[in-house]
């Protein structure tokens, strides 16, 4: 009837908030199924850099991009140079961000985000606007062991869209969140990202590691390992081809502050030897550290921290740990797809059996790789996502 007025569409803002765009395929794909399958619901893209905005619209192709309003989040120009110097130490600038658009987000029903310092916003809209404030989703970047994947802070979100039943049981048993809070929807980024590599990156049929230290200063093995270990690797060139891949935080900064352990580092540069020894292809700032190339196109997995194991991992595949703050091999689950050391000079005997020691720790990696990622063959993760915020943010009817 005419004289009733229409129930208003439940907004959904998607976050795109990091300074860097590694963590955009992880709800990407969600936000463009939510659009093309429930036009009842009014989606938004909220960004926090042009690079990420174009990233978003790579990942889920122009015609997807149609049915999404953007929300630049962007900062005046005074204030963003002004932050620039000490944004390389802290996020200051995403925490900047948010507060800045504080208004944006009080308009819509949810947020889903793929990291917290969003949470922020959640505690100060709670805080005006009690029980009408928006809900806040929070879909992990990775599915990791780290104490940092499961930190406190992560309490606060109301809703959990994950990968699988290990992230569930992980939430629960740090106290973190309820079963009923969780939904396992799978690992939206194997939707958006295509597995196998565009291009030969070598032009030999050696065996390729693919190298991928995290930034941490106190966990990383870039720190007291990783230049030997490129050097001896450049050292035999007739042998082994290496991708040095680390993560894209690894050389967005000079000085890497862990506010976890209290520690700071500074990187140190990248060996001569290995920039120009014919088997190592160097890549410290492309997507495609990131859109699982170099996971893709390597025989061995060489890393210490980082969840993108679990991405190399859809194929099973030969792992090799640094352990650089001497934890142990039990400190992670995802430690035992493979073998474990702390020096760079033990990588290479295990290298040499790179055959043996896929076929050795296979059934390990397929059991942890099915605890962590969900697949399910009939629905994608993104369709799953997307499903389970219809099903949390449904307008009543």
């Amino acid at each position: 009837m005419s004289g009733i007025a229409s129930k208003p569409r439940p907004r959904v803002l998607f976050l795109f908030n990091h300074d860097a765009a590694h963590q955009a395929a992880h709800v990407a794909g969600i936000m463009a199924e939510l659009t093309a399958n429930y036009p009842a619901f009014e989606v938004i893209a909220a960004f926090g850099t042009a690079e990420i905005a174009s990233r978003v619209r790579q990942l889920i192709g122009e015609d997807a991009a149609r049915g999404v309003s953007w929300a630049d989040l962007s900062l005046p120009g005074a204030l963003d140079a002004a932050l620039s110097a000490p944004n390389r130490i802290a996020p200051l600038k995403r925490l900047a961000r948010l507060r800045y658009h504080m208004p944006l987000f009080a308009t819509v029903d949810a947020v889903v985000s793929p990291e917290r310092t969003c949470l922020m916003v959640r505690r100060v809209l709670r805080k005006k606007m009690g029980n009408s404030a928006p809900r806040f989703v929070f879909v992990p970047h990775g599915a990791g062991d780290r104490n940092v994947t499961y930190h406190p802070a992560l309490s606060q979100f109301d809703h959990y869209l994950v990968s699988g039943q290990k992230v569930v049981d992980e939430l629960v048993r740090h106290g973190l969140a309820t079963e009923d809070q969780c939904r396992v929807v799978g690992y939206a980024k194997f939707d958006t990202v295509t597995r196998k590599p565009d291009a030969r990156l070598f032009a030999n049929d050696l065996p390729t590691i693919v190298y991928n230290p995290h930034f941490d200063p106190c966990l990383s093995s870039w720190y007291d390992q990783g230049p030997a270990l490129l050097e001896t690797a450049a050292r035999q060139w007739d042998r082994f081809n290496l991708v040095f891949a680390p993560h894209v935080m690894l050389f967005r900064k000079s000085l890497h502050v862990s506010l976890e352990y209290r520690t700071a580092r500074k990187r140190p540069p990248i060996p001569r030897i290995a920039l120009e020894a014919p088997n190592i292809h160097v890549d410290v700032d492309s997507p495609r550290l990131f859109d699982m190339t170099y996971t893709a196109a390597a025989d061995i997995y060489l890393g210490d921290v980082s969840s993108q194991v679990y991405e190399f991992l859809r194929e099973p595949g030969t792992c090799i740990f640094l352990d650089a703050a001497r934890q142990g091999p039990a400190a992670y689950q995802f430690w035992q797809n493979g073998p474990v050391v702390t020096q760079a000079a033990d990588v290479w005997p295990l290298v040499e059996r790179w055959g043996d020691l896929a076929q050795e720790y296979r059934s390990t990696q397929e059991r942890l790789f099915h605890y962590t990622m969900d697949i399910d063959p009939a629905r994608t993760a993104s369709e799953r996502g997307a499903d389970a915020l219809a099903e949390l943010f449904s307008a009543p009817s």
